[in-house]
C-alpha cells in the first residue's frame, strides 16, 4: 500500500508541473506544443539521473526511486498527449511539424536519458 501511495504523490505532482508548463508554454498562436517538449525532454533527463542515482551504490531507496522516477516522472511526462499532438499536425497537413516535433521528442529525450545518467557516473 505504501508504494501505491508514492507513486500516487508523485504522479499527482508530475502531473501538476506538467499542466503548469503546458498553460505557460503550449502556443495557441502556432499549436506548436513546447510545453509537453519541453515536459518530455525535462522528465527523460530527471529519470536519467533518479535511475543513475539508484544504481550508483544504491543512492536512493526503492521508496525513493517509486516517488521521483516511477510516480513523478510518469505523471511529469506524456506518450498520451505527445501522441495526440502528432495526430492534430497530421489531421491539420502540417507535416514538417509533425516530423520535426517527432524526431526532435525521441533524439533528444534519449540524448536526455544518456546525459541524466552520465551526470551521476
Amino acid at each position: 500500500m505504501k508504494q501505491l501511495v508514492l507513486v500516487f504523490v508523485g504522479g499527482g505532482l508530475g502531473s501538476m508541473l506538467r499542466f503548469i508548463i503546458g498553460k505557460y508554454l503550449n502556443s495557441t498562436e502556432t499549436g506548436i506544443p513546447y510545453g509537453t517538449f519541453a515536459a518530455n525532454i525535462i522528465g527523460s533527463l530527471l529519470i536519467g539521473i533518479i535511475l543513475g542515482l539508484a544504481a550508483k551504490n544504491n543512492s536512493l531507496s526503492q521508496s525513493q526511486t517509486l516517488l521521483l522516477a516511477t510516480g513523478f516522472c510518469g505523471g511529469f511526462t506524456t506518450f498520451s498527449t505527445f501522441a495526440y499532438e502528432n495526430h492534430v499536425f497530421l489531421k491539420s497537413g502540417d507535416f514538417t511539424s509533425f516530423a520535426l516535433y517527432t524526431i526532435a521528442s525521441f533524439a533528444i529525450g534519449f540524448l536526455a536519458v544518456f546525459l541524466g545518467l552520465f551526470l551521476v557516473k
